[in-house]
């Protein structure tokens, strides 16, 4: 199951967590925004009675949250370091707003000093303030003007969302220093560790599924039997160095096909949280081959199993080359990174949504293609010509197709576009997955 997690910080910061959260597919996000500590300690016990954890978006409203000692589920700030200082730098430099010298707030003078040295501005004039590592807004602010009136600064950067806004205000320069995706990313990370949801599936089994795309059409070019016996001999001791790494077993279940067992927690972990198959990587370069990955996981080994077969059915559908999870309460997340990379993974598809599509006459096979061509392209909208193009069938069984899918409440005519002679084209959006982009 998902599991809940709280985001609280101002509006723009806890839309950039949004957005990289839908990365972690164990997470159901609930977030609230909270541009001052009271409001972040309001929202952070509201959250903490249903959520597992809790991420904020800067060091002060933890530090407030942690003093007020009525937190019961563990909390964790992301936090600001040189990575989030290069962009707004960069703004600024290319606006030619650097001339006066910078004020920083946030950052010690070494990460800022550092940030500055990187891009190759190390003329440019630098205040870092050294106060308490805690001060309110109102110092900052003060530190800030001084040093505008002063003449001694021509930008501030601030890694506090009410600074920014008061020296705005006030029409100083200014730049919000704000995190970047990896240091949410670690964040995340660490919180999903900290979960006792996470925890107690460390230890559940994960049924795994290999499959070698098109190998018979493989086998048929190779020059003799010796060829291909050591074909097969190469792929099964790289997928046993693999399992190795899960510290699991493999057993091949026919010639191009192999099971294996691991557990969740080192799944995972190799994985890089569900993200990436560096197995097939490996295969492809060493003998231009691809693979189709099933992963299964379930309270039973055979559930996990079931499952396991009805993922690999998904990435043999959608064309090879693919994997699919299908989770214990029967959520669909894919397709994860392969040797050609997907840059990106659909959040978890819900079962309902699957029975959904399977009820408006769309087959597995149709629903596979779509997530995988969706998850790569970042497409949701089509033209009867390319989805007839992209499922393999003709155009007038893609009209006839989408006229039961828009009866069914899977898609929605979002455009007409005008062509020289006839009638304009109709474009298609696929509403129901359409929430399910990154």
């Amino acid at each position: 199951m998902q599991i809940k997690v709280g985001l609280i910080g101002p509006g723009a910061i806890v839309e950039r967590m949004l957005r990289v959260i839908q990365s972690f597919p164990s997470f159901q996000p609930a977030a609230r925004a909270a541009d001052t500590e009271e409001e972040a300690i309001e929202a952070a016990l509201e959250l903490g009675r249903s959520a597992e954890a809790l991420v904020l978006s800067g060091a002060p409203s933890h530090r407030a949250l942690k003093l007020s000692k009525e937190l019961q589920v563990p909390a964790y700030f992301v936090p600001l370091n040189g990575s989030g200082l290069y962009k707004t730098i960069f703004a600024a430099h290319r606006a030619g707003r650097l001339a006066g010298g910078i004020a920083v707030d946030s950052l010690t003078e070494a990460m800022a000093a550092r940030t500055l040295a990187d891009l190759g501005l190390e003329d440019v004039k630098l205040t870092v303030y050294d106060g308490p590592a805690y001060a309110s807004a109102d110092k900052l602010v003060a530190f800030h003007r001084e040093l505008a009136e002063a003449g001694r600064c021509g930008v501030s950067f601030t890694g506090v969302w009410q600074v920014a806004e008061q020296l705005g205000r006030l029409s100083l320069p200014c730049e919000l220093i704000v995190p970047s995706d990896q240091d949410i990313i670690v964040t995340l990370e660490r919180a999903l560790l900290s979960t006792e949801s996470r925890r107690s599936k460390e230890s559940q089994i994960v049924v795994g599924m290999l499959s070698v795309d098109r190998f018979e059409q493989m086998a048929r070019i190779r020059s003799s039997e010796h060829e291909l016996q050591k074909l097969k001999l190469d792929i099964h001791r790289m997928a046993l160095q693999y399992v190795e790494l899960l510290d699991g077993y493999l057993t091949p279940v026919g010639s191009d096909e192999y099971l294996f067992f691991t557990t969740r927690g080192i799944f995972e972990k190799e994985t890089g949280g569900y993200k990436t198959i560096p197995l097939s990587k490996d295969v492809y370069q060493s003998f231009g081959l691809s693979l189709s990955v099933g992963i299964g996981f379930g309270t039973t080994a055979g559930e996990a199993g079931t499952h396991a077969r009805s993922a690999l059915r998904k990435a043999k559908e959608a064309g090879g080359n693919a994997c699919y999870i299908v989770r214990e309460d029967e959520t669909l997340i894919g397709p994860l990174e392969m040797a050609d990379p997907v840059q990106a993974i659909l959040a978890p598809t819900d079962a309902s949504l699957i029975r959904q599509a399977e009820e408006a006459g769309m087959t597995s096979a149709y629903l596979s293609k779509l997530l995988y061509h969706m998850a790569r392209h970042h497409k949701y909208e089509y033209k009867v010509q390319e989805l007839a193009e992209l499922l393999g069938i003709t155009v007038r069984s893609a009209h006839r197709l989408l006229g039961q899918w828009i009866d069914g409440g899977l898609v929605d005519v979002a455009a007409y576009e005008k062509v020289p002679r006839g009638r304009p084209r109709q474009i298609y959006r696929f509403t129901f997955l359409a929430g399910k982009s990154l």
